[in-house]
């Protein structure tokens, strides 16, 4: 504990005043919507298979159709970065739930356009989630940052990061299950009814800790001393600078900045491997079920889920030893990534347990190792949070283009899933060579404003 923390909470003491845990909530909040969220992106992984052979779509179709989100949320990411930083977290955060919710159930349709249409129909439809989904993790950086001291922030950007798993986990066996009983289309059903809900939620609850009813005085100035930037969203501390167009250059001119972009889109390109085209090697390359693909995906998920946590866990607790913020950050970034190549492995047994283990290994790794949202959070400059966040947001997510299209040729091309697998694997190399070489000390950029 730090002397600021220390003195603190003495004077808590003194005057008999319990600090309330309102950010814990705002954080179980996010982390239920980037869950949905998550659902929403790989429900057309989970029935791929059933929509691919309703559809007649080919592996490179597929694969066309797997990017589709990658094109608009890559497009969209920088300008809902500006839109957070210039009209705040709660009202773009809860219009765009509330669209890609919509467009999540209109996939369920899609069976009833004719089967000459239905890909570009399938697409657009892809293509406008990603558009709505696009402020999403911006936003949730935004929270963290705004309602969490330092000290708390790798742990919270871990929670809300491991969602991405955590959907896995709950959603994989359930919509496998929903898929093979009732449907595909009741899968898009069910997910966007979901994100209705949580929009309902999110306008209810959200905003800065200082406009907050449930949140004390006592919470506030704790996460206030620790860094937090609690007045984040107030109209009155907004200034002309902020979201100032001449800073994106300053952020990819800067050395940290870039390594830590490069880190980023080698770690989502694992991720959308997961994300995408897992449950397709498990029914296509492995010859399981449906329903056992996706019961058999949920255990990799777990151990993605658990190595989130625990990454975020480990950062923190180094840095509360006394490690440096840098030493502190990378080194479950580096160990993450280089366990999480062990998918290699998988090309070189037919075992289908096996296979479960080491990509679960690997999910494990890579899970441990995604603290991407926590170093931005300590490195991003103060003024334009969601712009960088978006920013960095839009360099991971040009994997979710890159890597379901890459994917896709590789296996056209050979036949196999066993290319895929080591490129895939080679993603975690490179980003943990970029933390290593490239980014430098770690620290709260400064911009020059002119």
């Amino acid at each position: 504990m730090s002397s600021v923390d220390a003195q603190f909470e003495r004077s808590c003491v003194v005057v008999g005043a319990d600090r309330t845990y309102v950010r814990w909530l705002m954080l179980a909040l996010i982390f239920t919507i980037t869950t949905v969220l998550y659902a929403d992106r790989s429900s057309v992984a989970i029935v791929g298979p059933v929509i691919s052979k309703d559809l007649g779509l080919t592996p490179s179709q597929m694969g066309l159709v797997f990017s589709a989100f990658g094109w608009s949320y890559v497009i969209f990411m920088i300008p809902s970065g500006w839109m957070l930083d210039k009209f705040g977290t709660r009202m773009i955060y809860g219009g765009c739930l509330a669209l890609w919710s919509l467009f999540t159930v209109m996939q369920g349709f899609v069976g009833f356009v004719a089967s000459g249409l239905a890909i570009g129909v399938l697409f657009v439809l892809r293509f406008l989630v990603g558009m709505a989904e696009s402020p999403s993790f911006p936003g949730n950086s935004r929270v963290v940052s705004s309602w969490f001291p330092s000290k708390e922030r790798a742990t919270a950007s871990a929670i809300f990061n491991s969602a991405q798993y955590f959907a896995t986990v709950v959603f994989a066996p359930i919509m496998g299950w929903i898929t093979t009983f009732f449907g595909w289309p009741w899968v898009f059903g069910m997910t966007g009814g979901l994100g209705v809900v949580l929009t309902l939620t999110w306008l209810k609850v959200a905003g800065s800790p200082v406009d907050s009813e449930a949140a004390n005085q006592a919470e506030i100035d704790y996460i206030a001393a620790g860094g937090g930037l609690v007045r984040m969203d107030q109209a009155a501390v907004k200034t002309k600078d902020v979201a100032e167009w001449g800073f994106l250059g300053q952020l990819l001119r800067n050395r940290m900045m870039v390594g830590i972009f490069i880190g980023q889109y080698c770690i989502n390109a694992i991720t959308y491997f997961f994300l995408t085209w897992f449950p397709v090697y498990l029914v296509q390359a492995r010859g399981m079920t449906i329903l056992k693909a996706g019961f058999l995906a949920m255990l990799p998920a777990i151990c993605g889920f658990l190595g989130g946590i625990l990454g975020g866990i480990v950062s923190d607790w180094m840095l509360r030893r006394g490690y440096s913020l840098s030493v502190a950050r990378k080194t479950p970034i580096v160990l993450g990534m280089t366990v999480s190549m062990a998918m290699i492995a998988c090309n070189y047994t037919d075992l289908h347990a096996l296979i479960i283990v080491l990509m679960a290994l690997s999910f494990f790794g890579k899970g441990f190792g995604a603290l991407g949202w926590a170093v931005m959070s300590d490195a991003a400059p103060r003024e334009i949070i969601g712009l960088a966040g978006a920013v960095f947001n839009t360099c991971g997510s040009l994997s979710a283009i890159s890597t379901p299209l890459i994917i896709g040729v590789i296996i056209q091309a050979t036949g196999s899933f066993n290319g895929a697998l080591v490129f895939v694997a080679a993603n975690g190399l490179a980003a943990a060579i970029s933390y290593l070489f490239v980014v430098g000390e770690i620290k709260r950029m400064v911009l020059v404003k002119h």
